[in-house]
């Protein structure tokens, strides 16, 4: 079995490190925000869910960065190990919309309506 066929909390770092790519690195510090930022999204996806807010273009952001610094795959397969799959169902229709994943992907998973409208009126 390879390191990072399977991700978890003790390689996840390294596996980050390994795929991180971003031209105007200065410091150690930059990575580390932008490895924040898996936590924003969760934040955001969680105030959703308990207040129906969706703070739409803020997520986009935090999602386009991810996939700019980290690359499609390794951005989607670290979503997949730090967000749970009960926001799968707002997550979905963002990455859709980024066109980070297909429609025929992740299909056992629902799309939540709201976000889908509010992905419409972009």
């Amino acid at each position: 079995m390879k390191l990072f066929d399977e991700l978890t909390d003790e390689n996840f770092e390294l596996f980050a490190v390994r795929n991180y790519y971003n031209p105007t690195w200065i410091d150690a510090d930059e990575f580390y925000q932008d490895l924040k930022r898996f936590k924003y999204i969760k934040r955001l996806l969680t105030k959703y869910l308990e207040t129906d807010q969706l703070s739409t273009n803020l997520l986009l952001n935090h999602l386009v960065v991810i996939m700019n610094v980290f690359g499609y795959d390794a951005g989607l397969k670290m979503l997949e190990h730090k967000i749970d799959q009960k926001y799968y169902p707002i997550l979905k229709p963002f990455l859709i919309y980024l066109k980070v994943i297909t429609n025929d992907q992740y299909v056992g998973i629902s799309m939540d309506n709201n976000v889908i409208e509010s992905l419409r009126k972009l």
